[in-house]
């Protein structure tokens, strides 16, 4: 017979203590999940901070939602200024509000092709090219804002060259990232930038008004 078939009346008092013990761990365990994919809720920077580094673009490839692989470096080194930031289309809580705020730059933008905008998946293994279509089609994106995913490695390879890789996509923080050119330094939003401030960033270096 088990510890835990016995009557609690011939348990000893070190065995209570360990089956209470057990009693208490396990719910704890199944609620570790879900605080893992809370987590991240905590640790969001209510306001964008604004930073300035280099970053090494990695020559990896990716796939883009149309379904056509592309050497991820050669999409950033059109010559076009470019806005990066990091998603996955399962997510509840940091994607929904920084896709938002990709999606209203996109349309303040108006017709002008000067500005590439890019989204990266951080979870390519259920991000498909097609489920990142459908994503765009919701965002209402246009031509000028590519949705990209690929192989785990790789898109991890550019997590890490961009210093946003946390582990896990639980623990996936706001961060967007500007050039204006390939070779000059990155303008680095940690927390939730807004529209406005990345217009503002691309205000005299492109066609922008």
């Amino acid at each position: 017979m088990t510890m835990a078939a016995l009557p609690i009346a011939f348990l000893s008092p070190r065995n209570l203590v360990a089956l209470l013990c057990l009693a208490l761990a396990v719910p704890a365990m199944a609620d570790a999940e879900s605080d893992a994919r809370d987590a991240h809720h905590l640790m969001v920077a209510p306001k964008a901070i604004r930073g300035q580094t280099r970053f090494a673009v990695p020559d990896v490839k990716l796939v883009r939602a149309d379904g056509r692989e592309v050497r991820f470096k050669d999409e950033l080194d059109d010559g076009r200024p470019v806005v990066v930031d990091f998603i996955y289309t399962t997510c509840t809580a940091v994607c929904p509000l920084s896709s938002q705020v990709i999606a209203e730059l996109d349309q303040r933008l108006g017709a002008s092709p000067a500005v590439h905008l890019v989204s990266v998946s951080i979870d390519p293994e259920e991000d498909t090219p097609e489920r990142m279509r459908k994503y765009a089609l919701r965002l209402e994106a246009s031509p000028r804002w590519n949705f990209y995913t690929g192989s785990l490695e790789a898109s991890e390879t550019v997590q890490r060259a961009f210093h946003v890789f946390r582990g896990t996509k639980m623990l996936h923080e706001p961060a967007t990232l500007v050039r204006m050119a390939p070779g000059q330094p990155w303008v680095r939003f940690d927390g939730f930038v807004t529209a406005s401030e990345l217009m503002d960033e691309l205000a005299g270096h492109t066609a922008v008004r």
